[in-house]
């Protein structure tokens, strides 16, 4: 940790100025032709359910958009923002997010915490927040911030992966009560990812991981939809009428698209053959109206901000910066494989959102909000 910490040391670092610029420019350039790709699906995926719900076609790409510009306005402040105040408000970060998400479960707060669906994952402040998706944001900067500040007792247990799980349980406990497993396991690969980047033991992951397998797995069979959707990853025909069914369709829709697609708002898995298809389905829709030019497209854009985002990161002027800018990466890219990887079936049916393309606000200006603070990470240079 203390080579890496050296590597990092703001006195040495001197990045090509250029380099850096024109990073910068396709990092943006690519966020936002995700964000209009994930208007134009928006609106084709959602136009039909608006108008059998009562209202306008364009009613969901109206809201879409409207929180697409209020993430572009996060976006352009805090790439302006110093990201090294982030290190000292994690803690107070994490603490409001701890309470938004106790909140949720409360018993007598329906009133801003309505039922949905049989989850509470809202909370209705007169704008509607999901703090879930506040949480993956800020489990990685408070996660960033633990790594830089142990340094070397990271690779102890008891100092390193035991003290971060100290505060990953109860964040992770309250997001299963919603409940949310994919949200709780994202955010803990996430603060994964960081912590080895910053010098965990691997040996530590693999002994943890031992030790919470049986409790996750009693967690899984304690509910039966949950692990009828096991046995249906495992054997995606085995219930093609219930709990297999989501999947089916997506796979219905992503076989459909061949090379070229069917053409734009000429999905047919839409009409509510495909659940969710604004949302947790998106990719799907992108895979029947665009094909295999349409996905690969998505998909290397993907890639490239990825690559991107670890070059900011190799860039960064300290630890933090640099912890910081691999975990915001990493929100982005793995969160966009996990649902990539739902829609073809390689990974159990979760409701894991696509960056930047699926319906709902809340993770859309999460995203850009990270976007945002890789940039600010990338521009500082001695």
């Amino acid at each position: 940790m203390k080579d890496l910490a050296a590597s990092l040391a703001v006195d040495a670092y001197v990045p090509a100025a250029g380099s850096a610029r024109r990073d910068a420019g396709m990092l943006l350039a690519i966020t936002v032709f995700l964000v209009l790709v994930g208007l134009i699906t928006v609106y084709s995926a959602s136009s039909f359910l608006a108008q059998k719900q009562g209202l306008p076609d364009h009613y969901y790409l109206r809201q879409q958009a409207s929180k697409a510009l209020v993430g572009l306005l996060v976006l352009y402040v805090l790439a302006r923002l110093d990201y090294r105040i982030y290190r000292r408000l994690a803690w107070p970060l994490l603490g409001v997010t701890l309470l938004a998400l106790f909140v949720l479960v409360l018993p007598g707060t329906e009133a801003i915490a309505p039922p949905r669906n049989g989850a509470r994952r809202w909370l209705d402040l007169g704008v509607q927040v999901q703090p879930s998706e506040l949480a993956k944001l800020v489990m990685v900067i408070w996660a960033a911030a633990l790594a830089a500040k142990k340094g070397e007792r990271l690779r102890s247990l008891r100092w390193g992966l035991a003290a971060f799980g100290v505060i990953y349980l109860p964040v992770a406990f309250l997001i299963v009560l919603e409940p949310d497993l994919s949200s709780a396991a994202l955010i803990g690969l996430l603060c994964a990812i960081v912590l080895f980047t910053a010098g965990a033991r691997i040996g530590h992951f693999i002994l943890l991981g031992l030790i919470a397998l049986p409790l996750f797995w009693e967690w899984i069979q304690a509910a039966s939809y949950r692990m009828a959707r096991l046995v249906t990853f495992l054997d995606a025909g085995s219930d093609p009428s219930g709990v297999g069914y989501q999947l089916r369709q997506s796979l219905i829709a992503v076989g459909s698209g061949g090379v070229l697609g069917v053409g734009y708002g000429e999905s047919a898995q839409k009409y509510f053959f495909l659940p969710e298809p604004h949302n947790d389905f998106a990719f799907a829709i992108i895979a029947e109206e665009w094909g295999l030019v349409g996905v690969g497209t998505v998909a290397l854009s993907v890639a490239v901000l990825g690559v991107l985002g670890l070059r900011i990161a190799r860039r960064a002027p300290d630890v933090f910066g640099y912890l910081l800018a691999v975990g915001l990466t990493a929100l982005i890219v793995v969160s966009a494989l996990m649902h990539m990887g739902v829609s073809l079936g390689l990974l159990p049916t979760t409701g894991v959102t696509f960056p930047f393309i699926s319906y709902g606000g809340s993770s859309l200006v999460v995203s850009l909000a990270a976007v945002g603070i890789l940039l600010n990470v990338g521009s500082w240079r001695t």
